[in-house]
């Protein structure tokens, strides 16, 4: 069997040009397919990469909102606190107070008891 297309071949053989277009083709779809893993690796790699960019921002914007939601948390929780305190704390009578009280009492007995004004 003759070179498929040997540089100064006097014949031109249709068989084996076609063999040789064949063998072209096969190289170049070969090449394609190597390139294309490539550049889906490439892809593939940037994608991940994204992902994880996407990932660490939305972690990063998660703990700042629960940070701000515990500082809040904190400071109305000390308001609380210091209202509960100021309710808890023993208050004394001023002397119009007890008067006050001391009328609101005898209302309360005469009302209950039927007594007159």
């Amino acid at each position: 069997m003759a070179k498929l297309n040997a540089p100064g071949s006097a014949r031109n053989d249709p068989a084996e040009d076609a063999m040789a277009t064949v063998l072209r083709a096969e190289r170049e779809a070969r090449e394609a397919i190597e390139r294309s893993k490539v550049e889906a690796s490439q892809l593939a790699e940037a994608s991940r990469s994204g992902a994880r960019a996407v990932a660490e921002r939305t972690e990063r914007r998660i703990r700042a909102a629960v940070s701000a939601f515990e500082r809040e948390l904190a400071q109305r929780l000390g308001e609380i606190d210091a209202e509960a305190a100021l309710i808890a704390a023993p208050h004394e009578l001023s002397g119009d107070e007890l008067s006050a009280l001391d009328r609101a009492v005898r209302a309360i007995a005469r009302e209950l008891t039927g007594a007159r004004p």
